[in-house]
């Protein structure tokens, strides 16, 4: 079996492998027969009697129009008798419709078969995509992603309408018209016949396998430069922070250049698979014609069945020209389905055990018990971490970049399994229960907050979509962003564009915090959540996230000593270990790299310095090789 070489570029797996088709067809067609729908079974009954109703009218409709040639003959038109003729021709009208009528009725009762199965395979693929770890996500292109999806969801739509009602019912026309030519005259009409039909068909299937590497390398460019526009478009601010503008558009450009190329290959390559699909047919109408022709002088058949030899071909014609063009987009229809297929057998990484129960919350103590994690075990992002936070108390952890701070809340949100130790909560492994009912559990207040594309109610609500108008109004009040909302002229209904990239970053932290508010989970993760914020507006987040807080346990990840200092315990990380723990003011007295860290801070702030959370690279006074930030690490990167 032939594979094209080298990983996709969206799956990261193998490419699609060429003579899967079958496999893809097989795993598509059980959603044209679903289970529990009868209403979905009897359209596609229907539609199948409709199909067969039209063809058994397309095969006899010529069977018409010859007849009503040979009554109007000279040799038989009389006046008395003129009226057959024109009732055959009446007939042959009533028939050419019926048959264009059935068709579009069996298109228009299967239309809801089809989109059916669409929707349930994109639903599926959209859902197998969030059960991915953050780890494939991180190492692929979201705009890569979204295009496969929208891709083979094309793909499906298509080859369900004309492979079911255009292929199969051309073959099935093929065979019924050779039985008829074999049986109305003799078997050499139905020889050219299937004969010009076969030529026609072989001609066009191998010359579009050869076209297929032309279609499958527009494919791929066409992903990476739809990728590399999402890309730029999302991070628009930081292009012209640094005026990239040319840049980006010539990075573009690049991509489109092999686009076109591509393109123009394409366009020609069809030019020589359309001249050649016609010289086929019309030799082997011209030779049928030719056959009749010389019936009719030998007086073997009449001009009405002349008629109708031609009649047949030219029924043929249509789907058969036709047939080039969905031939073509079935192999790319097939291309495009097996790419999302193969996308949705990449494994979740992060998987709930057979029978695993629900998370239990009795108070929501966090326990790190001996915690290691690594993505090659020369390098160790966290070492033996341990420590234990009580319910309804607050711990924060401290540290420099690349530490291991953010890989603990990845870690307690299960992003990542660990490689030694456990995690508990409330002393269950977070390993043996259900990840859903474990991340209900959890708050979290990021530090670089992502809204989504809609009004602020909908970011709000977010953290409970069931949750009342009067409850999303009071989780913004409590975040102290009620009275700025309600001063928009849209209030609520205002939308924060993309990323929320239409709100200041203390508006955003304040809508991520009403949002967790709303959520009202028992364990409450603050990342960074005040290190990108000016002193004042840190201050005012500061007050709210005290809110919140009340009665929860809280994990606090921070640069910013400042909003630390009233932690009941305070662990200080170094090269993924543990090197200090105690209280703010025992770790001051201790002198140590907490104390170092605090001094440097103040100073910073005397001097009227910016406080940033890149700063404390250089704080620290432990010795060492410089580490880089845990992030760039391989499933981070």
């Amino acid at each position: 079996m032939a594979t094209r070489d080298g990983p996709h570029p969206v799956t990261g797996g193998a490419a699609p492998a060429r003579g899967r088709h079958w496999q893809t067809l097989l795993a598509m067609f059980p959603r044209l027969w679903p289970k529990g729908r009868a209403d979905l079974r009897a359209r596609v009954v229907f539609a199948m009697l409709a199909l067969i109703g039209a063809k058994a009218i397309t095969v006899y409709v010529p069977f018409l129009y010859k007849e009503a040639v040979d009554r109007l003959t000279p040799e038989t038109v009389a006046a008395a008798v003129l009226v057959v003729p024109v009732m055959l021709i009446i007939a042959y009208g009533v028939g050419r419709i019926m048959m264009v009528a059935l068709a579009q009725l069996r298109d228009a009762v299967f239309a809801k078969v089809g989109q059916n199965a669409v929707r349930e395979l994109a639903v599926e693929t959209f859902r197998h995509l969030h059960a991915l770890s953050l780890r494939f996500h991180l190492e692929r292109r979201t705009g890569g992603l979204s295009r496969v999806i929208e891709r083979g969801t094309k793909g499906i739509d298509f080859l369900l309408r004309f492979s079911l009602f255009n292929i199969v019912p051309t073959i099935i026309e093929l065979v019924l018209v050779c039985v008829i030519l074999a049986y109305a005259f003799d078997i050499r009409y139905s020889l050219v016949t299937g004969g010009t039909v076969l030529l026609y068909m072989v001609f066009t299937f191998a010359v579009t396998e050869w076209r297929t590497r032309f279609r499958r390398e527009m494919n791929d460019l066409d992903t990476e430069a739809n990728t590399k526009a999402v890309d730029s478009l999302l991070n628009y601010e930081t292009v012209k922070y640094f005026g990239n503008e040319d840049h980006e558009a010539r990075r573009f450009d690049r991509s489109m250049q092999g686009y076109e190329r591509a393109a123009i290959k394409t366009t020609t390559s069809l030019s020589l698979l359309n001249t050649g699909q016609t010289l086929i047919f019309s030799a082997g109408l011209t030779a049928l014609m030719l056959m009749a022709a010389q019936g009719i002088a030998e007086g073997a058949i009449t001009v009405g069945a002349f008629v109708m030899v031609n009649a047949y071909l030219i029924q043929l014609y249509q789907p058969l020209n036709l047939l080039g063009t969905v031939y073509r987009e079935i192999r790319q229809a097939l291309i495009d389905m097996e790419t999302m297929f193969d996308l949705m057998q990449v494994p979740a990484e992060i998987r709930d055990k057979p029978g695993a129960p629900p998370l239990r919350i009795e108070g929501g103590a966090i326990e790190f018990d001996n915690v290691s994690f690594f993505y090659d075990p020369n390098r160790k992002i966290l070492d033996s971490v341990s420590f234990r936070v009580e319910p309804g108390r607050t711990l924060a952890i401290v540290g420099p970049s690349g530490a291991g701070k953010s890989t603990i809340a990845r870690i307690l949100f299960r992003f990542y399994d660990i490689s030694g130790g456990a995690v508990r909560i409330d002393g269950q492994d977070i390993r043996d229960v259900q990840q859903a009912t474990l991340r209900a559990a959890i708050g979290m207040v990021p530090q670089d907050t992502v809204l989504f594309n809609d009004t602020i109610r909908y970011n709000i609500r977010y953290g409970r979509p069931e949750a009342s108008e009067a409850e999303v109004e009071e989780a913004a009040r409590l975040a102290q962003i009620g009275s700025f909302i309600e001063s928009l002229p849209a209030g609520y209904e205002t939308r924060v564009g993309e990323r929320g990239l239409k709100l200041s970053g203390g508006e955003k932290q304040r809508v991520a915090i009403a949002r967790t508010i709303l959520k009202n989970p028992p364990i409450l993760l603050l990342d960074e959540a005040t290190s990108a914020l000016d002193t004042h507006t840190e201050r005012e987040i500061q007050t709210a996230l005290r809110r919140v807080s009340e009665n929860r346990t809280t994990l606090i990840i921070a640069h910013r000593l400042s909003t630390v200092v009233d932690a009941d315990e305070i662990v200080v990380l170094d090269h993924g270990k543990v090197v200090e723990r105690g209280r703010h003011e025992e770790l001051l007295v201790l002198g140590g790299a907490y104390a170092a860290m605090w001094n440097r801070q103040r100073e910073r702030e005397a001097k009227g310095e910016p406080e940033t959370g890149s700063s404390e690279e250089d704080i620290l006074v432990h010795s060492g090789p410089e580490r880089e930030d845990a992030e760039a690490d391989p499933g981070f990167a």
